[in-house]
């Protein structure tokens, strides 16, 4: 049976949606099963149409499905993606967490394997704060963490984020080290589904 990933993230104006949809093919190659949801947006029109980058998002992504409660319940493990806001994941996605305290209740969170990425503008922007912030949540799930740490050269290349990869973005909306983050991602995905794999076939 294969292994089954959730990929649910934020994304405003792509970044973060490069960032899953690169995990997505490397957890496929793989053999993944992977449900690749979005978060519900929670900003109002007008701040979207204030950037045409996040409006172009938005509607790059319409066909994407939102999470639901149902998705965790699915997956063996977790991706979960967020850009920085002001050092804390994006309000979309801890909203998403903070309606989960019912099954966090049943104890049906726990033992689910889980890794993150993040971006900013900026390469001190948060992106670590942001990732550790989520393995907070994850803590409190009993869920296993699995980071990228130092086991392959791509973290090193793309940055040396050893908690999860981060990307950092210029002015106006491109990612940099784009080809050592997609490098750093797909080997991030690797680690998780490997891990996942080996304990669920025990």
């Amino acid at each position: 049976m294969a292994t089954k990933l959730l990929i649910a993230y934020y994304s405003s104006t792509g970044t973060g949606t490069q960032m899953v949809t690169w995990a997505k093919e490397a957890a496929e190659a793989n053999g993944v099963e992977v449900r690749l949801r979005k978060v519900h947006e929670l900003a109002p029109d007008v701040a979207i149409d204030s950037n045409p980058l996040w409006r172009k998002n938005v509607e790059a992504t319409a066909d994407v499905p939102e999470v639901t409660s149902d998705d965790l319940l699915w997956a063996d493990a977790y991706i979960f993606s967020s850009p920085s806001r002001f050092g804390v994941m994006a309000s979309q996605l801890k909203q998403f967490f903070d309606l989960q305290g019912g099954l966090w209740a049943q104890g049906k969170l726990a033992n689910k394997f889980v890794t993150a990425f993040s971006s900013a503008q900026n390469p001190n922007g948060g992106q670590e704060q942001v990732i550790q912030g989520i393995y907070t949540v994850m803590q409190h799930w009993g869920a296993i963490i699995v980071p990228a740490g130092y086991v392959n050269p791509s973290t090193f290349a793309a940055g040396g984020n050893p908690y999860g990869t981060s990307a950092s973005i210029d002015g106006e909306g491109n990612m940099l080290k784009a080809d050592e983050v997609k490098a750093a991602i797909q080997d991030q995905t690797k680690r998780l589904v490997d891990i996942t794999s080996k304990y669920l076939s025990e």
